[in-house]
Formats: structure tokens, C-alpha cells, sequence
């Protein structure tokens, strides 16, 4: 009886385990189970979104996703492994060395890899393999030519610049981050990389015990969503003219680099941007890294001769002086803190008035202006202008020089600053800045983008203005002092005829290892036109010309034969 009672006993503790196991799991482990389950009975797969499009301001595209395919195998399917590498192996390598001139053992070789990397995916004891990626519509013609059973493809995109290589530091690229996805770097691409990239669509199916699809199963389908448009002030015409120009100058004048931007000084709209050396945004991998930043944002250096104008604006609009007013110490070079300040021919001409001294650019009547105007005032303008800080422009990678303390400033720095030496700047900074002087003193936040569209709904981005440095007087007062540098100054050679264009030249000497290379030169060339009635504002920037040292000899003339292309572009005549 008590052998009956203990397996009785041991009977029910079974029973009421086996009661408490299926508890946790139908209870408390439920969820996870059907999880488990799920996951092994469906499929779920990623759909990737197409990246948004890039147009100029004609609509035309810039930059847009064309149609690319994954290329996949089931192994448990195909039945001709060794043929199904060889045509797959044939197709690839038709495409791949069809550029190259291989002798026949290295074809044979060449052939062989291919077909051995495409049998070993064939081989493995997997389910789907990945056999391409980003192929492009005319390999997934052929190889459905050859109707592998066990052979499929799937859809996604890779972007295209029909443009090639024209504004690639505007655009940016496309590369792929540390998880492998598509991601936007540099200029537009990065900026709007979250706007363009869209959002990923799903595809869920029902397998069976071999973890093939079932065809009459459930399914789940979440479509995709394109990335959004963006619709640019880039005009498309504009930028051509310039890039077309800066590649003849870097190659007139011996350069090592070059940048110009046009802006509609009214809106603050970037109409065109462009720099040298440049790069194909469809294979930046083929550059070096140093070509992918943009320089007229990126790079920071010293204006030279082009920052007078400011300095004057500001002292004319303080009321310290007067475009009449008269150096009483030009004489000469002057002595400043251990250093002496020169004009930069040696030329000296005392009681020089304030217009001589923005038409002769002559650093000693600058410095008579900056003793006039004063640290406190100086470094108000400074900032005021947006020297010190982001210009807030839509690109990647803006990088804004900082302004020393004012603590720091001394004597010559003040002195220095006034004719643009011991100062950095962005290209973009100059633009927006001297932007004050053809708007009226109204100070504009640059613009590259016009326009974000979403699913055929847009949203306009309108011009921003951020202050007024000076009076709309005074503006007028500086502009008359840069048309006479333009008509008297160095450059007036190579002015258009009949053209009204206000303008300074800027030669910057470059410094190295805490003094300045005399050789090594930043020349450049900012102005609007027309004067009275400003169409564009633009800089023109050259590295290191070897031709000549001076903006006037090298940056004013582009200067002035990208102005007459746009006269001509405007339908602007000819009025003096």
C-alpha cells in the first residue's frame, strides 16, 4: 500500500508540474513565444526608399535615384550550380573589363575568380545568399535572360548626377555609414540628409519548413516613402558661367585654387558656387579627402584689401569722417607696435581723402580711419557684419572663423584689421557682408535651397533679413566710393564698358609659420553690379596665383568676364 501511495503521490507532482510548465509557457512566456514563432514562420525584409531629388531653379535635375537591383539566389533552388556561376560570372565580367585591354591568361584568371566566388555563394547550406548589389538595369536583363530557376532580384535605387561633376560641393554625396546604409555627406546631400533619405518601406511573407516563400500566404506590405524634393536658387546657367570661367583662370594664371559665389544680394539667395579643384560626387571615392569640403564655407583666410570697405562703411556711418575727409599723417609709413605699416606700392600721398584711399587702396589711410573709429566701435562692426559666426547657410560642413576677444586686440591688430590683414573670414562671410552695402545696409541670411516639397505639398523658404549695420545713406556713400576704385583704381582696364559695377580688389598675403610669404598670395576680387540697382553681388577668389600676386591682375578680370556673361544674361544694357 505505501509503495501505491508514494508513486500516487510522484504521479500527481508529475501531472501538476507538467500543468505548471505549460502555465509559464501559455502565460507568462507567451508573448515571446509567438514572437519565436512568427519569426521563424514569416520573412521581413527591409524596402528602401528612394532618395528625394535636387533641381536647379529651372526644375531641371541636379541630382536624383535611378533604379539599381539586388541580385540573390536561393542555393536549395538553383539545380546547375556550375552553370548558374559560369553565366552570372560572364555577365559581370563583360561589364567590369569592358574598358580594359587583358591579355588571355589574365581574362582567364579574371573569369575563373568570378565564377568560384559565385559557386562558393551557390554552395553554401543557406536559404538566400546576396549576389550583387547595385547592379544596374542592363546585368538584370541578362542574367533573366538566362532564366535561373532560384535566381531573383530586388528592387532599390543608387543616386545619379546628370551633371557630373558641376557643383559638386554644392551637392555633396552619397556614401554608406558604419551600418552600411545610404547617408548624405558634405554640402546639400548632408545638410538635407534626413529630407532626401525618405522612409523605408516593409515587406512581411509567410515561409514554409524550408524557409522558402509561400506564394498563397499571408503577406504585409508597408510602401515606402520617397525621399523629399529640394528646389534650389542654384541657377543653372549661372553656375556653368562660373565654372567655366574659374577653370580658365586656374589655368591663365598658374593657380592652385579657386572659388566664386553669386548671390542675389537683395534675398540673400546663393545663385551660383563653385570651386577648383573639384571632384565627381558618382565616385568621390577616386579623390583625395581634401577635395570634398567646400571652400568658399569651409575655408577661412585673410580678405586683404576687400575688408577696407567695411571698416569705411563703418566709420562713415559712425560720422568720424567723411568721404572728403583728409589723412593728416600719409606721408609715410608709420611705426605701430614694433612693426611698420607700408601701402602696398611704396607710394604715399599726404592729405589723401577717404574715397582716394578705398580707390588706391592705401593702407595708411586706413589706419587713419581705424584710429578714428577705435577698438570698441571696430569689433562692434565686425560682429555686427557676422564676422565671428555661422552664416546659418543650408550646406555641411560651414566651418566660421572665431573673433579674438577683445581683451586680445592690440594696438596693430586694430591697425591691421583695417586693411584686412591679421583677421580670417569665410568667402561666404565677404559675400553676405559687403551684401549690406548693395542692399541698402540691410544684412541677408544666405540661401541655397528655395524650396522643400513633400508629396506634391511645398514649403518656401523666404529671405531672412537679420539687421541693419548701417544707414541706407551710408550704403549709398561706399557704394559711389567702390564704383570710382572700379573706374580709377588698378583694375579699371579690364572694367566692361558702359557697365556701372562697384567693386574693390583684395590681395592677401598668406601667412606661414608666424610670418607672411611675400610669394604666396590670396587675390581676390569682390563687387555688384549694377551699381545702382544690384542684380548680384559676387567674389571671385584665387589660391596661390603664380602669374601674378595681385587681385587686380588676376581675380578682377574673372571677376569682370563672369559680369559681362551675366549682363548678358539679365538683359542688362550698357548705360554710360
Amino acid at each position: 500500500m505505501l509503495r501505491i501511495k508514494i508513486i500516487k503521490y510522484f504521479y500527481f507532482l508529475f501531472i501538476l508540474l507538467i500543468i505548471l510548465r505549460l502555465g509559464y509557457w501559455q502565460i507568462i512566456r507567451a508573448d515571446y513565444l509567438t514572437a519565436k514563432g512568427e519569426n521563424q514562420r514569416l520573412n521581413e525584409r527591409e524596402v528602401l526608399a528612394s532618395r528625394g531629388s535636387i533641381l536647379f531653379s529651372d526644375q531641371s535635375t541636379l541630382a536624383s535615384s535611378q533604379p539599381m537591383f539586388l541580385i540573390y539566389a536561393q542555393p536549395k533552388v538553383v539545380k546547375d550550380k556550375e552553370g548558374a556561376s559560369s553565366k552570372l560570372a560572364g555577365v559581370i565580367f563583360d561589364l567590369k573589363f569592358k574598358d580594359e585591354t587583358l591579355d588571355e591568361e589574365s581574362k582567364f584568371k579574371e573569369l575563373d575568380k568570378l565564377k568560384k566566388d559565385f559557386l562558393d555563394k551557390l554552395s553554401k547550406d543557406l536559404y538566400w545568399v546576396s549576389l550583387g548589389y547595385k547592379v544596374d538595369v542592363y546585368i538584370k536583363d541578362q542574367v533573366e535572360k538566362f532564366n535561373i530557376e532560384g535566381i531573383g532580384f530586388e528592387e532599390s535605387s543608387a543616386r545619379f548626377y546628370p551633371e557630373g561633376s558641376s557643383s559638386a560641393h554644392l551637392l555633396g554625396f552619397v556614401g554608406s555609414d558604419i551600418y552600411g546604409s545610404d547617408t548624405g555627406y558634405f554640402g546639400l546631400e548632408g545638410y538635407y540628409n534626413g529630407e532626401l533619405k525618405g522612409k523605408s518601406g516593409l515587406f512581411r511573407t509567410e515561409r514554409d519548413a524550408l524557409g522558402l516563400p509561400i506564394l498563397i500566404g499571408n503577406f504585409l506590405s508597408r510602401e515606402p516613402k520617397v525621399g523629399k524634393t529640394l528646389s534650389l536658387n542654384i541657377n543653372r546657367t549661372i553656375q556653368f558661367i562660373v565654372e567655366e570661367k574659374l577653370k580658365k583662370g586656374v589655368e591663365k594664371y598658374g593657380a592652385k585654387g579657386a572659388s566664386a559665389i553669386v548671390m542675389d544680394p537683395k534675398t540673400g539667395n546663393i545663385l551660383a558656387m563653385a570651386s577648383l579643384p573639384s571632384y565627381d560626387p558618382q565616385n568621390p571615392s577616386g579623390y583625395p579627402r581634401e577635395f570634398f569640403k567646400n571652400p568658399p564655407i569651409a575655408d577661412s583666410y585673410e580678405p586683404g584689401s576687400t575688408f577696407k570697405v567695411l571698416v569705411m562703411a563703418a566709420a562713415i556711418n559712425e560720422k568720424v569722417i567723411k568721404e572728403d575727409t583728409k589723412c593728416d599723417n600719409c606721408g609715410g609709413p608709420i611705426r605701430l607696435g614694433g612693426f611698420d605699416i607700408r601701402t602696398w606700392n611704396n607710394k604715399y600721398t599726404d592729405g589723401i581723402n577717404m574715397t582716394e584711399t578705398i580707390i588706391h587702396s592705401n593702407n595708411i589711410g586706413m589706419v587713419f580711419v581705424s584710429k578714428k573709429l577705435g577698438k570698441e566701435k571696430l569689433l562692434s562692426y565686425i560682429e555686427r557684419f557676422g564676422f565671428g559666426k555661422s552664416t546659418n547657410v543650408d550646406l555641411q560642413d560651414e566651418d566660421s572663423p572665431s573673433l579674438r576677444s577683445k581683451s586680445e586686440w592690440k594696438e596693430i591688430d586694430v591697425a591691421t584689421a583695417s586693411f584686412g590683414q591679421g583677421i580670417a573670414v569665410s568667402a561666404l562671410q565677404m559675400v553676405k557682408a559687403v551684401g549690406v552695402i548693395a542692399n541698402g545696409g540691410k544684412l541677408m541670411e544666405p540661401h541655397v535651397v528655395k524650396a522643400i516639397t513633400d508629396e506634391g505639398k511645398s514649403i518656401d523658404i523666404k529671405p531672412k533679413e537679420l539687421g541693419k549695420p548701417i544707414t541706407k545713406e551710408t550704403a549709398k556713400v561706399i557704394t559711389n566710393m567702390m564704383v570710382r576704385a572700379v573706374n580709377e583704381g588698378e583694375a579699371k582696364f579690364v572694367k566692361p564698358d558702359g557697365y556701372k559695377i562697384a567693386g574693390k580688389t583684395g590681395t592677401a598675403q598668406i601667412p606661414v609659420s608666424g610670418h607672411y610669404d611675400p610669394n604666396k598670395t590670396i587675390a581676390s576680387f569682390i563687387g555688384f553690379a549694377p551699381a545702382d540697382d544690384p542684380k548680384f553681388i559676387m567674389l571671385v577668389r584665387y589660391t596661390e596665383p603664380s602669374s601674378s600676386v595681385f587681385g587686380s591682375e588676376t581675380a578682377a578680370p574673372t571677376f569682370f568676364d563672369i559680369a559681362k556673361e551675366l549682363f548678358l544674361y539679365y538683359g542688362i544694357p550698357p548705360h554710360e
